[in-house]
């Protein structure tokens, strides 16, 4: 089993290319191989570098092309400072650029580049006229290839004279059709439908300006499936407008035009509308009293003004199911215009249970143009009426019917006793009188 020792002083300098990952820890992930008693380890997800002394030790790199990079290193004693991995269409021009050492003890010193494609080979001490056969440009900081191919593909360096700092370009040149360069070469650009959008050509290891022998002749622009030339500029985009756009930099280097394309992603997304979406209804959390066995339907109203802003149902802080062969589920209504949108997000139990008084049911609003928001309800069973309840209102009818009934004797017997005194002052027609009372005896 392979393993490594790391003895006296080790010196990490982390280089982040395109994220902030964690260092790959540098073991079974990695063949390892001898290199001498100076070594650098280096990582292509987040470009790491040791440098320093091995008494007894053996690493790897995981590309083939890294391994003469590691190979040079240790055998002059130089440990790179970064690693940048250009990529270019094969016929296409690139340039190199490299950064300047805010650490070098002679700031004025000479760039040298050299080359490790096939041989190692010093482009600085190179002819113009050979650099030309070439098809290189070595200025300054600046190393341009003009018309990439296969034969460019491989690592770089640059250093500030003979500086033991190096800075390190593995050149990477795919055919147009690839899925690499597809990916590389893609920039997504953003406009608002109906709002002013200006494309930008990527500048991306394009020639510096301070090369005079290489003139820019300008940026073309084509939109995919069409042929004519294309503007750079929308004074009120629209959605037909959106798609692939190939713009191409053209350079003139001695008689000769070169170019350099870049594809941008035209993404035309809805006008943003003004104002706060917002919950209407409920307006605050509360209690919902329900009664078991119940179909009840809870409305949950908002309004909204960005097409990405959504309302929903959460069951204990889970979603519920939008699916209607649930028990508990939810259903949505949307209507929209010019200036607002208005959603209704309906909770829907087919028959309420009691497991459904247990738990939160909380209608949330999601928005992209603000804060979001909540409403929080619960279930709470109706209340059955209470048998004491029931005896006193039967008890109140009986003492209504009754107390009717003995209005009505009462008013009978009054009216019976106004008739019979009217019949005992009655005189008949032979001239006698009787006493009612006393008839009745």
């Amino acid at each position: 089993m392979l393993d490594t020792h790391l003895t006296n002083s080790w010196k990490v300098f982390h280089y982040y290319n395109r994220s902030r990952e964690r260092p790959p820890v540098i073991g079974q992930a990695e063949r390892l191989r001898r290199v001498g008693r100076s070594a650098c380890f280096c990582s292509r997800s987040s470009f790491v570098f040791i440098c320093g002394s091995l008494a007894r030790g053996v690493f790897i790199m995981s590309r083939s092309v890294l391994m003469l990079l590691i190979v040079l290193t240790s055998l002059t004693g130089v440990c790179p400072s970064s690693l940048e991995e250009p990529y270019v269409k094969a016929g296409e021009m690139v340039a190199l650029y490299c950064p300047q050492d805010s650490g070098s003890s002679h700031p004025d010193a000479k760039v040298i580049w050299i080359s490790y494609t096939t041989q190692e080979r010093n482009l600085t001490h190179t002819s113009p006229a050979e650099q030309r056969k070439m098809g290189l440009v070595v200025h300054g900081r600046s190393l341009v290839i003009l018309n990439a191919s296969r034969d460019h593909q491989g690592n770089y360096s640059c250093s500030q004279g003979n500086a033991s700092k190096q800075f390190w370009f593995m050149l990477i040149v795919c055919t147009a059709q690839s899925r690499e360069n597809n990916q590389r070469t893609r920039y997504p650009l953003i406009c608002s439908l109906e709002e002013a959008c200006t494309l930008n050509c990527p500048e991306v290891n394009v020639p510096a300006a301070s090369i005079t022998d290489i003139t820019s002749k300008g940026i073309t622009w084509h939109k995919e499936g069409e042929s004519s030339r294309r503007h750079d500029h929308f004074s009120s985009v629209e959605e037909k407008d959106q798609g692939e756009y190939t713009c191409t930099r053209s350079y003139l280097y001695y008689g000769q035009i070169y170019k350099m394309t870049f594809t941008l992603l035209l993404i035309v997304k809805p006008k943003e509308k003004s104002g706060q979406s917002m919950i209407l209804s409920p307006q605050r959390s509360g209690v919902l009293t329900v009664a078991l066995g119940a179909t009840v339907v809870v409305g949950c109203e908002a309004v909204m003004y960005s097409d990405f802003d959504e309302v929903f149902w959460l069951e204990n802080g889970r979603e519920v199911e939008t699916n209607n062969s649930f028990p508990v589920f939810y259903n949505d209504t949307r209507e929209s215009n010019a200036s607002v949108i208005k959603m209704t997000a309906s909770l829907v139990f087919k028959n309420v249970a009691e497991e459904d008084l247990s738990k939160l049911y909380t209608c949330r609003l999601e928005s992209v143009t603000g804060p979001q928001s909540s409403v929080t309800i619960t279930l709470a069973r109706k209340a059955a009426p209470s048998s004491i309840s029931l005896a006193l209102g039967i008890a109140a009818v009986v003492l209504v019917i009754l107390v009717t009934i003995a209005v009505l004797v009462k008013l009978k017997m009054d009216t019976c006793t106004l008739c019979g005194t009217i019949c005992c002052h009655h005189k008949p027609s032979g001239g006698k009188s009787y006493d009612a009372f006393r008839m009745s005896l």
